[in-house]
């Protein structure tokens, strides 16, 4: 039998050194150290070996399409930085499109078109040696594509053939990339989900492999200057903006190229027509419109639609504040940086370099020498300049240079902004003033990103038409001057509702606790709204299962727009759901009254939540109702620090829970120090009783166990970003409207057909209104 078991091993088995059985057709051959392949294909290629359930090769041809667009970018910045310093490529010295003639500009056109025909030249060369023969041209997409990049569509694909593969911590990356660029694919916030609980998987895995370093650096320097740590935040805020000013250059570099070109040309109206002057003019337009773009580019998170504003200007802020503040001077950061050439050549002196730093920034007992304070100031001088290079008028920037200067105690004429700013500005202005006066001239359109243009370079005949542009700009570019915090507070007292603890009483920070804002009958209403609700099945958010956080509760939640649903169907009260929607915009109000006067806040999600106990689970119960946690942020509790990035919903700016009712057993709302462990104030909940909040990790919050009973209250989570504005809060809105209209018209009719007198001429007038589209005569503000 032995024998014949070898014999059939022998024969269904390929021979040692036999070729791999072939691959699915289509699939491209990869070598390594080859070219770059054109990313479109190889994207095709992996999508079909994925379909296949080929998931090596589809691993590999999607890694090989994400390496392909990486090449190309790299080459295009490394070759646009070269080919700038190429002789007989650099523009000339005068800017184009001067407002006014000047002698010699005949002599100076043709310089301009002989150093752009050879800057393309250059780049073309150049890219060819970097990128294989057809350079570029051979690796562009269509736009299709470039979006499908953007989106980072590829990671979802690869997370899953990670998956089948058995390689959960690179699922796991490759996940978590996906889903920081699309924090709305609920798929994936339950596949991050799952990742999050296996085993196998390390928390160090959930990592972002595309975002740029800079916005770590960010957002770390940010937080530890919010903690008046200056000397930690400092390296990072120079990291964050020196990474965002390298960003913007790779930005610029991608604006020239065949791909640009050809999305240009997509956008182009049919029927143009011109010869080589208006073709290089329109090519460079096109460039300089890119180019202009880069920062808003760069000052926009993953996921987010707007960038920051003010995003340069606002780290030079911080860092003149942070020199201002620190005790350590640049020559600690210089070293550091030294140190890291040094590392990278080898060089023996690494280690007596990095000692030098480590001691640099150690805290001194004693008070700092007038040399390092000297530093210190004139780097907190270097920046605030910066910054009045953006806004010559700052008030605050001027007085800070003017308290800067009395503290060196002399005048340093040698002291300036920084370099690197100044020449970023300079470029952006010439760049501004081409842009303008073809806007003006050649009928191009430019939509400036900078709101610190000077108004002196646009074109009289410009600025009447881009003021009322401005004027038209959303919320979170330019908020509305509005009433001072006290005024609010005292609004708040007169409509009934008290402020029963603030801030410090609760021994935190942005917190508060108000009292009145339901009557006992609203209360009661809003808590038969979701008993009606969850005895007609509905358990939107839980699928109708036992609590998320707790096996020994039971939950019940339910949206607004399900609630309009509900109703509109006879299955609830139509003024319950009413209800629910007036109340969600009464505690929004009231929350941006107290909070954020000056600074519109959005409803981002409102839930009408009840968390009931099960009977003959309670006794010797040790969990919470729901653990301790920060709304927009991880909470890390060894480290004490909130991670502010997906799966976490860090576009929540504000939380508020209001209470329907109190009779219940435990429940109770408490806030702990970061630890998770140190309780620092606890709420008993009750009728009308909003516990509002700030929504990240200074205020680290959970629940008790609900041991008895059924505890209700409305969730709310509120927002700065309009683009994150609860949609299902309008559609419920319009909702009810569409009913109570449909009402108010059926018993018109009955009227007219019990009374056959005319209807009156305003009524007439009042229902052509209606169907225009203009504002109806039922109550807008619920």
């Amino acid at each position: 039998m032995l024998w014949l078991l070898r014999l059939l091993l022998w024969l269904l088995l390929p021979p040692p050194g036999s070729p791999e059985p072939p691959e699915p057709p289509g699939l491209a051959q990869l070598s390594p150290g080859a070219p770059p392949q054109a990313p479109d294909l190889l994207y095709a290629d992996g999508l079909r070996a994925y379909s296949a359930g080929a998931w090596g090769p589809a691993v590999a041809l999607l890694r090989e399409a994400l390496r392909s667009r990486a090449a190309l970018g790299l080459a295009r910045r490394d070759c646009g930085a070269s080919c700038a310093t190429e002789p007989g490529a650099a523009l000339p010295a005068q800017p184009l499109g001067a407002p006014q003639p000047v002698s010699g500009s005949g002599t100076w056109e043709p310089l301009l078109l002989r150093a752009t025909l050879r800057r393309a030249e250059c780049l073309t060369q150049c890219a060819a040696r970097r990128l294989g023969p057809g350079g570029a041209a051979r690796l562009r997409v269509g736009g299709a594509l470039r979006d499908a990049f953007r989106r980072r569509e590829p990671y979802n694909y690869l997370q899953r053939a990670y998956y089948q593969l058995k390689k959960l911590d690179l699922a796991a990356s490759a996940a978590h990339t996906y889903f920081v660029a699309n924090p709305t694919h609920l798929q994936m916030r339950e596949d991050m989900a799952k990742y999050r609980r296996m085993s196998g998987v390390r928390p160090q895995s959930f990592q972002d492999l595309v975002t740029p370093r800079y916005w770590a650096a960010y957002d770390t320097g940010l937080e530890l200057l919010g903690q008046q740590e200056a000397a930690p935040a400092l390296p990072k805020l120079e990291e964050a903006l020196q990474g965002s000013l390298a960003h913007v250059e790779s930005c610029r570099a991608s604006c020239e190229g065949p791909e640009e070109q050809q999305g240009a040309e997509e956008d182009e109206e049919e029927g143009s027509q011109g010869g080589l002057y208006e073709a290089i003019a329109g090519h460079w337009i096109r460039v300089l419109r890119c180019r202009q773009h880069c920062v808003a580019d760069t000052a926009t998170r993953p996921g987010r639609s707007f960038p920051v504003p003010d995003f340069l200007p606002s780290q030079l802020r911080r860092l003149h504040e942070a020199y201002a503040q620190g005790p350590v001077g640049t020559h600690c950061f210089r070293m550091v940086s030294f140190g890291t050439v040094v590392q990278s050549s080898g060089d023996g002196l690494l280690q007596p370099l990095l000692l030098l730093a480590f001691l640099c920034f150690l805290p001194s007992s004693s008070s700092l020498s007038p040399a390092t304070e000297v530093g210190n100031v004139s780097q907190a001088m270097e920046n605030v300049l910066s910054v009045l290079l953006f806004y010559p008028e700052d008030e605050a920037a001027k007085k800070a240079l003017n308290q800067y200067q009395t503290r060196l105690g002399e005048p340093r004429p040698s002291l300036g902004p920084r370099e690197d700013i100044r020449r970023f500005i300079l470029r952006s202005l010439g760049e501004k003033r081409q842009l303008y006066y073809a806007m003006e001239h050649l009928g191009a359109s430019f939509k400036d990103p900078d709101s610190w243009t000077p108004e002196s370079f646009i074109p009289k005949a410009l600025r009447e038409k881009l003021r009322e542009d401005q004027e038209k700009r959303p919320w979170d570019q330019e908020p509305p001057q509005t009433k001072p915090l006290t005024y609010w507070k005292d609004v708040l007292l007169l409509e009934g509702v008290t402020l029963t603890q603030d801030a410090q009483q609760l021994n935190g920070s942005e917190r508060a606790v108000l009292d009145g804002l339901l009557t006992p009958a609203e209360c009661g209403a809003l808590l038969q709204l979701a008993k009606d609700a969850a005895e007609a099945g509905a358990r939107s958010g839980y699928r109708g299962r036992r609590s998320p956080h707790s096996p020994h509760e039971r939950f019940e939640g339910l949206t607004v727009l399900k609630a309009a649903q509900l109703a509109r169907a006879g299955t609830v009260g139509r003024a319950g759901a009413k209800l629910l929607l007036e109340v969600s915009e009464r505690v929004r109000t009231l929350t941006q009254a107290y909070f954020s006067p000056e600074r519109p806040l959005h409803l981002s999600f409102s839930h009408l939540v009840c968390r009931s106990a099960i009977e003959g689970e309670q006794e010797q119960r040790m969990d919470l109702s729901h653990p301790v946690h920060a709304d927009n942020c991880i909470l890390d509790p060894d480290t004490g620090e909130c991670w502010r990035e997906p799966p976490a919903y860090t576009y929540r700016d504000y939380s508020g829970l209001l209470y329907l009712n109190d009779d219940f057993k435990g429940g109770d709302l408490f806030f702990t120090q970061p630890n998770a462990l140190t309780v620092t104030a606890q709420v008993r909940p009750r009728c009308g009783r909003l516990v509002a909040f700030s929504s990240g990790g200074e205020n680290p919050h959970g629940v008790w166990a609900v041991t008895q009973g059924r505890r209700c209250a409305l969730a709310l989570w509120h927002t700065w970003a309009a683009e994150h504005r609860e949609q299902e809060w309008t559609e419920a809105k319009e909702l009810l409207q569409e009913e109570e209209e449909e009402e108010e018209e059926e018993e018109e009719e009955e009227i007219l057909s019990r009374d056959p007198s005319p209807e009156p001429p305003s009524h007439k007038l009042q229902r052509v209104q209606d169907k225009a589209g203009k504002p109806l005569r039922v109550r807008e503000e619920l």
